[in-house]
């Protein structure tokens, strides 16, 4: 089977490449690797930042290298406060809490001709909890939101949370989903939670990257071995 795995930045995917052998191929101004594991054929790639640029990335896995199968690793902050910094989740659906045409009447996050909320594939996320379990790990299923903005204002937080009933918010993964359920690609999205909606907790950002990639990176390919 064909499985794309992305993130939005380099430091999310490097672990993929550390772990496994790749060969590189360049394409639309980015690199996408590939590798073997567990009889599937992988297909590594970040997208830069934003949902532009996922949308693009996604749409080249999809389409160019013909996956059949989409895993997007990163991270969130959370906008609730059951929540602790470096807990997985992985989003049962999401939507884009920056799309609004409300001044038409209709609902913040949609636009005719699709939905406000796009949901993930079942199965896949069944197979996350089995090997969540088999991993002794905490993963929390809920609501992520994206937007082309930083959000760290603690009023918008609540506004975005309230509004689309959202457990995190991040800048990529519902124009992932947008564009997997076009093309009805299976898709699972997991993000590991930065920060935590009403703390200002200090983290070193470069080594929670590092060791929350790591962790997410185990995790998916653990998922590979089950697909």
């Amino acid at each position: 089977m064909k499985i794309a795995i992305l993130g939005a930045m380099p430091e999310e995917i490097d672990p993929f490449i550390v772990e496994i052998p790749t060969q590189i191929d360049y394409y639309a101004g980015n690199k996408f690797y590939k590798a073997e594991f567990a009889g599937h054929e992988l297909f590594i790639a970040y997208s830069k930042i934003g949902k532009v640029n996922a949308a693009i990335t996604a749409t080249l896995l999809i389409e160019k290298f013909k996956v059949e199968a989409l895993l997007f690793t990163g991270v969130a902050g959370a906008l609730k406060d059951n929540f602790k910094i470096g807990e997985l989740l992985y989003a049962t659906k999401l939507a884009q809490h920056d799309l609004d045409i409300s001044a038409f009447g209709h609902p913040v996050g949609y636009v005719p001709g699709n939905e406000i909320f796009v949901n993930t594939s079942k199965k896949l996320n069944k197979i996350a909890v089995k090997t969540a379990k088999d991993l002794g790990l905490t993963l929390k299923s809920g609501v992520i939101v994206s937007g082309d903005q930083f959000i760290c204002d603690d009023d918008k937080k609540a506004w975005i949370a309230k509004t689309f009933g959202a457990d995190a918010v991040e800048m990529e993964g519902a124009s992932v989903a947008q564009v997997c359920s076009a093309f009805k690609v299976p898709f699972f999205i997991m993000r590991a939670i930065s920060d935590v909606a009403g703390h200002k907790a200090e983290i070193n950002y470069d080594e929670f990257m590092e060791n929350s990639a790591k962790t997410s990176a185990d995790f998916v390919l653990k998922m590979i071995e089950k697909i």
